[in-house]
């Protein structure tokens, strides 16, 4: 009797548990749906965007988990960039190369500083971010250039291509497979695997996860993506594959992880791209997260944390093949 109540007790208390967690979720997503209409993100005026990049310098200072991690700015070549190390014991052989998103038109030093806190502690790897410049002031392929800089200054470090890992989320995914791909065109040696955060990888939004997941997004909307697109690549042809990595020739690339969110708009830029790379014969992973949003890994949530261990398992795998 004492046993069954007991039981008991345990799982009213993991129930109420699972109920906190959800009312914490859908809170911050109703709150995420507030700032994504207060900051009007479609806007490319200047004084909005100007206001979007300030808001999410506050929010990745807000939301950093910085404990146990130095933060090192300094500059690359007159980018801003910074590094996140651990502060106790690591991997001194591996390095992450993180790519920030924010649709190529925000983002910066700060923003990165959630993810680039949670990669760095989760895996004892150094982590790299980098501040590439911006649309509509520096359109594609001034990213892509920053981005290659980036990769240059690992490699003038002594870093092989296989002692390194390019990380990136939702633009910044893009960007991280845009690399890769510009890497296999110049014949060079490509990282040792990707990890993709609801990566945006077809700026013609030809998915169906556009319009069926629309009312559930509580962060992105076609309009906004269509917005961003046009500032970074207007008058591009969008199927390329350095601006619609999804369209690429993916043979030779890396094993890559893919992380998304049931609740996104991007969905299916996940879902395809793991089609195509398995159709490519490339190991890859793909976990959609139920009731997640967009990039849902940088902030202060159990799932978040789980999502981040489970990118250091995927790491760990890949060390031991």
């Amino acid at each position: 009797m004492k046993r069954t109540m007991l039981f008991s007790k345990s799982d009213r208390a993991r129930s109420e548990s699972r109920r906190a967690e959800q009312r914490r979720l859908t809170g911050m997503m109703k709150a995420l749906k507030a700032i994504h209409t207060a900051t009007s993100p479609e806007s490319m005026d200047p004084e909005d965007l100007e206001r979007q990049r300030k808001g999410q310098e506050v929010l990745g200072r807000l939301a950093a988990p910085m404990a146990g991690m130095s933060w090192e700015p300094f500059s690359l070549s007159g980018m801003n960039a910074a590094w996140v190390r651990p502060n106790r014991g690591h991997d001194r052989r591996h390095a992450i190369l993180y790519c920030h998103g924010g649709g190529y038109t925000s983002g910066n030093l700060g923003y990165s500083r959630p993810i680039a806190s949670k990669l760095a502690a989760v895996t004892g790897y150094e982590v790299l971010s980098f501040e590439y410049r911006l649309a509509p002031e520096h359109p594609y392929p001034a990213a892509v250039e920053d981005a290659i800089r980036a990769w240059d200054h690992l490699m003038y470090l002594g870093y092989g291509a296989r002692d390194i890992v390019v990380a990136g989320d939702s633009a910044g995914g893009n960007l991280a497979l845009v690399l890769t791909h510009r890497l296999k065109a110049m014949g060079r040696r490509l990282p040792a695997s990707l990890i993709l955060m609801s990566p945006w990888t077809d700026m013609t939004a030809s998915g169906r996860s556009y319009q069926e997941r629309a009312e559930l997004d509580p962060s992105l909307t076609l309009e906004y993506i269509q917005a961003v697109r046009g500032a970074y690549a207007r008058g591009e042809d969008w199927t390329s594959p350095y601006l619609s990595p999804l369209f690429g020739d993916f043979s030779g690339f890396p094993p890559v992880l893919i992380q998304a969110g049931t609740h996104e708009i991007l969905l299916s830029d996940s879902v395809r791209l793991r089609d195509r790379l398995v159709a490519a014969g490339i190991p890859c992973r793909l976990e959609v997260w139920s009731g997640m949003w967009h990039v849902f890994q940088m902030f202060p949530i159990k799932r978040a944390n789980e999502a981040m261990e489970s990118i250091g398992r995927f790491l760990l795998e890949q060390l031991s093949i």
